[in-house]
């Protein structure tokens, strides 16, 4: 992506060899497919939502994502999920990601998981309501076979439960 004078580098934290690996797989014709869209059937203000992340936080009472065995095998990303209680904070999470710099979501978890925010829209009305549980992933996945098919389905049936019409994904 980028904007004037500006370019967004998405390898920028990799080995270099990595980088070039990993981008010569991406296809230079930009997609051409129609993108799936469902209206907001509702106000916000009535809207029941979840927040969902591909930045690999999990609650320090939870196992960590499998950074360790992405290290042994470079081309492997953890395929799991965690939930995150609506309540979290800094205090509660620990973030598992070798792609992206950490720091800044440990100092303010709203940089990517904007729990505290959507609160506050809780409480002043302008949402009906946050679900009691957000979602956070490893967004790193060479092969998503696993995720869609095994962690996603369990995250909407997770999300349907608690009724969620509406999630909001900061992807990492």
């Amino acid at each position: 992506m980028t904007a004037p004078g500006k370019t967004v580098n998405g390898f920028r934290f990799m080995p270099p060899s990595l980088a070039a690996w990993i981008g010569s797989s991406i296809p230079e014709k930009p997609f051409s497919g129609d993108i799936p869209w469902t209206p907001l059937g509702k106000p916000l203000a009535e809207t029941t939502f979840a927040l969902m992340t591909s930045a690999g936080i999990s609650v320090k009472s939870d196992p960590p994502f499998d950074m360790a065995r992405e290290r042994r095998e470079p081309t492997w990303g953890d395929p799991t999920f965690r939930a995150i209680p609506r309540e979290a904070g800094e205090a509660d999470i620990a973030v598992n990601h070798l792609h992206i710099t950490t720091d800044f979501i440990k100092q303010d978890l709203n940089v990517i998981l904007p729990l505290a925010r959507f609160r506050e829209l809780e409480r002043d009305g302008r949402i009906g309501r946050l679900a009691p549980t957000s979602y956070s992933y490893y967004g790193y996945q060479p092969d998503p076979t696993v995720l869609l098919s095994e962690a996603m389905p369990q995250v909407a049936e997770r999300m349907r439960a608690e009724g969620v019409e509406a999630v909001l994904l900061t992807p990492a």
